[in-house]
């Protein structure tokens, strides 16, 4: 199993930055790339929503995401916050290992 993954959350454009900063600064990612005014369609309770979001791409390793969940599922301000954890199945070996290393505290 690898050892790293980029989790995919979605906030409101105004929350971005400052959820961002939490989450490198409580070291459950090592960075945040911040994707502004995506578009997202869905359905919510049976009603089709358009709303635009930012995209957060974190950084982290394996053993981080559990918590990086559980925190974002307490912080988030929507009722069910999308995260998603996709598997880094290779990279620069520099950067992961710096990627590790920033989150191993």
């Amino acid at each position: 199993m690898s050892a790293f993954r980029v989790v995919l959350i979605t906030v409101p454009s105004d929350k971005a930055e400052e959820l961002s900063q939490k989450i490198v600064e409580n070291k459950l990612a090592a960075c945040v790339n911040i994707v502004e005014k995506v578009k997202s369609v869905y359905y919510w309770k049976g009603v089709l929503k358009k709303d635009t979001e930012s995209m957060l791409f974190a950084k982290t390793t394996t053993k981080k995401v559990e918590r990086l969940i559980k925190f974002i599922r307490e912080v988030h301000t929507y009722e069910l916050p999308e995260v998603v954890a996709v598997t880094i199945t290779e990279g620069n070996p520099d950067y992961l290992d710096w990627l590790d290393r920033e989150t191993s505290q």
